[in-house]
């Protein structure tokens, strides 16, 4: 692999990063491809996907925006913090490690889900974008019944 494609990567990936902390859906978008293989790992038509609309594959640019502005719908923004732990690059691909901590805004329960996120680089655009999560911490965070283990921080 050229070192010119990693670095391209590693400065793309890193700016990602930065404008997903930020929070600004469209400027995040903007760093994706026109059209963008979007997937989340997640069991199907489980854990209550109706308090959980913003998990669902994405197809487009707009499509990535809209999610972004989702998560802020469904989440209290003040009470968030991701943790990245590495990145790993190899050519155009790199794998995100690290564990995102969130409240459901329609609970009030906090979580915690560790991650990997699979991100592919071309023409200086996120055309892959594959998210693997604790998808059972997610939906428990969203239960309306009672309190789990998974609450607090």
């Amino acid at each position: 692999m050229s070192n010119s494609l990693t670095s391209t990567t590693r400065t793309v990936v890193e700016e990602l990063l930065g404008r997903i902390g930020a929070g600004d859906p469209d400027a995040i978008a903007a760093l994706y491809a026109p059209v963008v293989d979007w997937k989340l790992d997640w069991p199907a038509n489980e854990h209550g996907r109706t308090a959980t609309p913003w998990i669902r594959d994405r197809v487009t640019r707009a499509d990535v925006a809209e999610h972004f502005r989702e998560i802020s719908r469904y989440h209290l923004p003040e009470q968030n913090e991701t943790v990245i732990d590495r990145v790993l690059i190899d050519g155009p691909d790199a794998v995100v490690l690290g564990e995102i901590r969130q409240t459901a805004r329609a609970t009030g329960r906090a979580y915690r889900s560790r991650f990997a996120l699979h991100l592919t680089v071309e023409n200086d655009l996120v055309t892959r974008h594959h998210v693997y999560e604790d998808s059972l911490a997610v939906a428990q965070a969203f239960d309306s019944g009672e309190p789990t283990a998974q609450d607090g921080r």
